[in-house]
């Protein structure tokens, strides 16, 4: 594995890459010391032990592969490599030899349902202890899915700058909810717009202040709204891109997306992307959003535009809803 010779290495510093969501991948150079301290940090919160089998089934050229390496070396983890895609428990030797009694794994949101579609893989997914979540939203019936398992189902909080993630939200079992408990070394705050600022000193030098808009508690837990930089201002309406998304979920059977466009008129209008009919989709739009929600434009594509890592490329979809 590259990323093992890379941690070896004499320097101070590992080379990550950012996911690309908002707008063109990034690289950047974090500490060493910064990533076993978020390692330890999500270990002690998990409870995991020496000894414990983890799972790495993702890239290690992003942060989420990375530190699944870094957790296992501060950990004295037993690491389970293999070969990122849509099936990671699918059959092979690997796993074979652990009999699939897994400790902790992380995943994105689609190996996760892919996982839930072959029965067996569906069983492996559940006798994991710990499965933490992240990369991307979880879908409300995936979410209801997951609830039912008899372990622990995590969705985390995180961003490549955050070293991973900063705060998990219990999704299985009774404690489920949907409220973000940050981890006792980080401290969060909003800013006037309502954006959250994550102070986390162990693992990120600096203070952070993110495009998230979320509902902040006095007690530190909170739950995301959307994006700062998905707010479309049309005719003196806040419409926030993630709620329309949400609302049109139960109904739309093709891919879609929500993008905007500027306009003389009312400043920024609501487009819709879709690989299926327009005249459909603005049928849909008319029935369940309110008015000022429903797109001006609809547009078909061939493909919506997604990001290296899955992600809605909301950037490419701005400029294609332009076009």
């Amino acid at each position: 594995m590259a990323f093992i010779d890379e941690w070896n290495n004499d320097s101070a510093y590992v080379e990550v890459k950012t996911s690309g969501s908002t707008g063109e991948p990034k690289r950047m150079l974090v500490e060493k010391r910064r990533m076993l301290n978020s390692a330890r940090i999500t270990c002690d919160f998990l409870g995991l032990k020496p000894g414990d089998t983890a799972l790495l089934c993702m890239s290690t050229d992003y942060i989420a592969g990375k530190m699944m390496v870094v957790r296992s070396i501060e950990r004295g983890l037993r690491l389970i490599e293999v070969e990122p895609c849509g099936h990671p428990l699918a059959d092979n030797y690997q796993l074979s030899t652990i009999n699939y009694q897994l400790n902790f794994a992380a995943m994105v949101p689609m190996q996760v349902y892919n996982s839930l579609q072959v029965p067996e893989e569906k069983e492996r997914l559940m006798a994991i202890r710990h499965l933490i979540i992240g990369g991307g939203a979880i879908d409300e019936a995936m979410e209801a899915e997951l609830r039912t398992f008899p372990h622990a189902v995590w969705s985390t909080y995180g961003m490549t700058e955050t070293l991973s993630h900063i705060a998990l939200r219990r999704i299985s079992g009774p404690e489920a909810s949907e409220w973000y408990t940050p981890f006792a070394t980080v401290k969060l705050s909003t800013t006037d717009e309502g954006c959250l600022v994550i102070d986390a000193p162990e693992v990120c030098a600096q203070r952070l202040t993110t495009n998230d808009i979320v509902e902040l508690k006095p007690d530190g837990r909170f739950r995301i709204r959307g994006r700062k930089d998905n707010v479309i201002c049309s005719g003196g309406i806040k419409i926030q891109i993630e709620e329309v998304e949400q609302t049109l979920k139960k109904y739309m059977r093709v891919p879609y997306i929500i993008s905007k466009r500027k306009d003389e008129k009312f400043g920024e209008i609501v487009v819709l992307l879709t690989e299926g009919d327009t005249a459909e989709a603005q049928t849909i739009c008319e029935q369940v959003l309110p008015k000022y929600h429903q797109p001006k434009v609809y547009l078909h594509v061939n493909q919506i535009p997604l990001t290296e890592t899955g992600k809605p490329a909301r950037k490419k979809a701005e400029e294609l809803a332009r076009k």
